[in-house]
């Protein structure tokens, strides 16, 4: 996996007035931690930042964090939190997470399934249940994604966790063995959708219940 570079500065000013400072002058307060490393109070470029959040998967991007300091230390980190406005969608604040490349993180990693199933083909409907799995692994071999081959996938066939084969020293940490997809039929989904419109008919019921008592 590449690392991005990125150049932060340094900054010794802390609170609100400082921060809206810097956001002005085109730049976003952000802070740097890890297991082994102090936090460290830095500054990024909004721009260079939000050109990167538009062409990767920030969940999984690797960074090599260039700090400007009376010359150049450079960090290998992730994002572990991105705070924005939400009307806005106006960057506020980064935390980096320093990462050592041989030891082993915990990342999110998107499942994909790839083929046709053969339940699918006879009107069945595919129902991922985790679009999402947490994987074990070394920064620089995190993947893109999860694949899983539907193909001979049947109407009632499920593929767990402890199905998926994984590649490298991927490892997936032990939950038990959940689904991860399955195919279920048609009349299963419409019932399905039908309970959950009950439950939220029945919810909105009792909240107008409540209303009207309170009145």
């Amino acid at each position: 996996m590449n690392k991005i570079d990125l150049k932060a500065y340094l900054r010794t000013t802390v609170g609100n007035g400082p921060a809206r400072s810097l956001r002005r002058k085109g730049f976003t307060p952000a802070v740097l931690y890890g297991p082994n490393t102090e936090p460290v109070m830095l500054s990024v470029s909004t721009h260079e930042l939000e050109i990167i959040l538009k062409n990767e998967n920030i969940g999984q991007a690797l960074f090599n964090l260039v700090i400007e300091n009376d010359g150049e230390m450079i960090k290998t980190a992730m994002i572990k939190e991105l705070q924005t406005k939400p009307v806005a969608d106006t960057l506020i604040h980064v935390d980096f997470y320093e990462v050592a490349m041989d030891r082993k993180i915990v990342v999110s990693v998107p499942v994909v399934a790839t083929g046709l199933s053969k339940g699918v083909e006879q009107g069945g409907i595919l129902q991922i249940v985790r679009r999402e799995l947490e994987v074990l692994c070394f920064p620089g071999e995190i993947p893109e994604s999860i694949e899983v081959d539907i193909t001979d996938l049947d109407v009632g066939d499920s593929v767990h966790v402890k199905d998926i084969p994984l590649q490298g020293n991927i490892e997936i940490p032990d939950e038990g063995n959940f689904t991860v997809l399955t195919v279920v039929s048609p009349k299963i989904e419409a019932v399905e959708e039908a309970e959950e419109g009950e439950e939220v008919e029945e919810a909105e019921e009792g909240e107008e219940a409540e209303s009207a008592g309170e009145e």
